[in-house]
């Protein structure tokens, strides 16, 4: 039959110009010389996605055989590694020789918690619960079917976003809400930010 053919793309968290939310507050803490703390050691596996690869494989499916792309796509990073790894890389590139700092799973969680349920936090629960766990998915599918590769790893990408957002800190530095293109009020983080 001549059914329609619908494309279904399912990526990962994506990272690019414009897009800050909750990465704003690693750039901000980047920028200003701060370690940064988050909850755990860090080992987990976390895949990002860099928006531009995002923009090729979304361009793949609007020209590629409909036969081809009636399917479902999971996209992100091929080149990622841990929490801490990734974040670090912006600490190092920001150049102020500081540190990625862990906190214990427990009392951090604890923590953020009451600062969300008290509104003193611009992090959501999803943010900080899935943060101390493993986030990837396989790209195989799409790097078969579609052809697509992705350019930038996890590193390429937040380190790219952070030469952006310091770039064009001037344009939006003094606005601030909830959605993801622009930083998030840190509330309460900003007093901790003094701490590291």
């Amino acid at each position: 039959g001549k059914g329609m053919s619908v494309t279904v793309i399912r990526p990962k968290s994506f990272i690019g110009p414009e897009r800050l939310g909750v990465f704003a507050l690693l750039y901000d803490w980047a920028k200003d010389g701060r370690n940064f703390p988050i909850p755990g050691r860090g080992d987990n596996l976390y895949q990002y996605l860099d928006v531009d690869d995002l923009c090729d494989a979304i361009y793949l499916c609007a020209t590629l055989d409909k036969g081809l792309v009636n399917d479902t796509f999971n996209i992100g990073a091929k080149e990622f590694g841990t929490f801490k790894g990734d974040f670090q890389a912006v600490l190092d590139h920001a150049g102020h020789g500081k540190r990625v700092v862990s906190i214990p799973v427990a009392p951090a969680l604890w923590s953020l918690r009451i600062l969300d349920r008290l509104h003193l936090s611009p992090l959501y629960p999803w943010v900080y619960e899935t943060a101390v766990k493993d986030s990837f998915v396989s790209i195989e599918k799409a790097e078969h079917v579609l052809g697509w590769e992705p350019r930038y790893s996890n590193k390429d990408a937040l380190i790219r976003n952070y030469d952006w957002y310091v770039a064009n800190l001037a344009a939006f530095e003094h606005a601030s809400g909830v959605t993801h293109r622009v930083p998030w009020k840190q509330g309460a983080l900003s007093v901790a930010k003094r701490l590291f």
